[in-house]
Order: structure tokens, then C-alpha cells, then sequence
């Protein structure tokens, strides 16, 4: 099935590509991403996501800044572009203020094995500005190291 729509963005063209060799294989990832989302990223109880081309998706976060400071929850939407099972999966991303700023960017992840796990390779593309780009491109990082951890613990 052809997505409905692919986002433009060409006049957005700010992104950037990170790659880790993750311990679990591709399948385990796979469905990290497509069908447990909510086990290592999405707030318990705040996602709806079928793992479908076109279909819309829709989760929180929660993240508190300091021990003794307030959650905040960021609400995040999108829709799924390309899914071919344990290689590609590629979906829209849109959040607010603090993420994209309300820009529809867009989420590619490529999974090839190597050695006993696979290696990860995350695009994100699409930015409205620098700030954006640059606050996603670290994070990122962090989440893949956590999504890797959880995935070893859940074995």
C-alpha cells in the first residue's frame, strides 16, 4: 500500500541521521518500534498505534526536568509511511512547542544484522529550525541507548 500523502519538505530541509549497533536482532527492534512502543517510549496508556501504512498514530511522553519539578507530558502524532518487517520502518512525527514546533517531519529507521545484533540507522528530517533539529538529534541518542537496554532486559 502507497501512503496517502508524503510530507514536503522542501522547505524544510534541516535533519540529521543516527546510527547504533543495537544487541537485539531486527525482528525484536521491528516490533519495538511497530508493535511496543509503549513498553521503552510511549507513557503507559496514552498509545494507539497499528502498525499499518496510513494509519494514524497517537502517544505521550512524560518527562520531568528535576527531581522535585512537575511532569510534563508532550503529546505526539503521526502515520505510518513504509513498513517492510524487520528492514525500514517510516512514519511522520509531529509534536509541539518544544519538539517540531508543529512541523510534520518525518522518521525513517533502516535495520540491517550485523555481527549477533543489528545495526540502527535513524533518519530525521524535516525541521522548522536548527533548535529543533539539534534538541531531536541528541535525544535520539539517549532514547536508542535506553530502547537497546530495555530490549536486553525484556529478553
Amino acid at each position: 500500500m502507497e501512503p496517502i500523502t508524503i510530507p514536503d519538505l522542501s522547505t524544510r530541509p534541516l535533519g540529521f541521521t543516527v546510527e547504533r549497533l543495537m544487541e537485539s536482532a531486527p525482528d525484536v527492534l521491528y516490533k519495538a518500534w511497530t508493535e511496543k512502543f509503549d513498553e521503552w517510549f510511549a507513557a503507559p496508556g496514552t498509545l494507539m498505534m497499528k502498525a499499518e501504512v496510513n494509519s494514524v498514530f497517537f502517544f505521550e511522553t512524560v518527562f520531568k526536568a528535576a527531581e522535585d519539578s512537575v511532569e510534563q507530558r508532550h503529546p505526539h502524532y503521526g502515520r505510518f509511511l513504509r513498513l517492510m518487517p524487520e528492514r525500514l520502518i517510516e512514519f511522520t512525527w509531529l509534536t509541539g512547542a518544544s519538539g517540531t514546533k508543529g512541523a510534520e517531519t518525518v522518521v525513517t529507521i533502516e535495520l540491517e544484522p550485523k555481527q549477533n545484533g543489528t545495526l540502527l540507522s535513524l533518519t530525521h528530517k524535516g525541521f522548522p529550525d536548527e533548535e529543533s533539529k539539534s534538541r531531536h538529534d541528541s535525544a535520539w541518542e539517549m532514547i536508542l541507548n535506553y530502547l537497546d537496554q530495555k530490549m536486553i532486559e525484556n529478553r
